[in-house]
């Protein structure tokens, strides 16, 4: 492999987005979450940056599977399907609607690893929003490309008791629209028969990101007096529209808690929450 070629030489190289978050734009972010909309200068709610700080390339810099075409800021992985896993964000100070911001991003590690299912490439991707001169949130997201082979849709790890739960019913219209609010291509979450015969899906998948951001807006509406400082967060399969799932908690000790997404009982999706009164 040339140095040109190699992952690892991916590692160090920034890119920068802005955004003036427009309450517009906030407004369809909550209708495809089906959520109420803060108003200008409002507290944005948790996640809710992910539809915003869109690096959107044309057409003839989309890969076949919809996403960018590997090779730009994002290593080379040719024949591999993207995933999210997971990542870790610290909330310094809440980003607010209607006045810009700014995003630097910067491939912080890129390794290779063998899975049961064959090579994986895992990129860290460092994440720093910038408002009215203030760092607001300092995030680090994970992704994952796998060699081609059939997804993981069985879950074995039991879900805890929960003190909140709220049912999701995933739609295709919700996974459109939240497609459409992130400009996300990724063709497994609008175009079954690309999911299906292409990628191995039983149908269409739900956004990982999506699933976090209700997990998070569960834990909001269970707990509205918290101010979250930190989470992280992890997927350990995919959740297929059209069946329900349900996102809930629980508190494991002071100033933290426990979030998951489950279906049939098991867990889907995991993520820790920390917190100050």
């Amino acid at each position: 492999m040339t140095a040109a070629l190699d992952p690892a030489s991916w590692v160090g190289r920034t890119e920068t987005c802005s955004d003036a978050i427009d309450a517009g734009h906030i407004e369809k972010i909550a209708l495809s979450l089906n959520a109420k909309a803060p108003g200008h200068a409002e507290e944005l709610p948790l996640l809710w940056h992910w539809a915003l700080f869109v690096k959107a390339l044309p057409y003839d810099q989309l890969g076949d599977d919809g996403h960018p075409k590997r090779g730009g800021f994002l290593p080379a992985a040719d024949n591999r399907n993207r995933m999210w896993a997971g990542g870790r964000l610290q909330f310094l100070k809440p980003l607010c609607v209607g006045i810009p911001a700014n995003r630097l991003s910067t491939v912080a590690q890129v390794k290779e690893k063998d899975g049961r299912t064959g090579k994986l490439l895992f990129v860290t991707v460092r994440h720093e929003y910038v408002q009215a001169g203030e760092l607001c949130i300092v995030e680090e997201q994970d992704v994952v490309y796998r060699e081609p082979s059939p997804p993981k849709l069985a879950g074995s790890e039991p879900a805890p008791e929960a003190q909140w739960s709220v049912a999701v019913q995933p739609t295709t219209a919700m996974l459109f629209r939240y497609s459409a609010v992130t400009f996300n291509g990724h063709r497994i979450h609008y175009d079954e028969p690309y999911a299906t015969k292409v990628e191995g899906y039983p149908g269409l998948v739900v956004h990982g990101p999506m699933i976090a951001t209700l997990m998070c807006s569960a834990f909001s509406q269970a707990n509205p007096d918290r101010a979250v400082t930190s989470l992280s967060y992890r997927g350990l399969r995919p959740l297929i529209a059209p069946r329900s799932f349900q996102v809930a908690g629980a508190h494991s000790e002071d100033g933290v808690a426990q979030l998951w997404a489950e279906q049939d009982g098991t867990l889907a999706h995991q993520a820790e929450i920390r917190f100050s009164a």
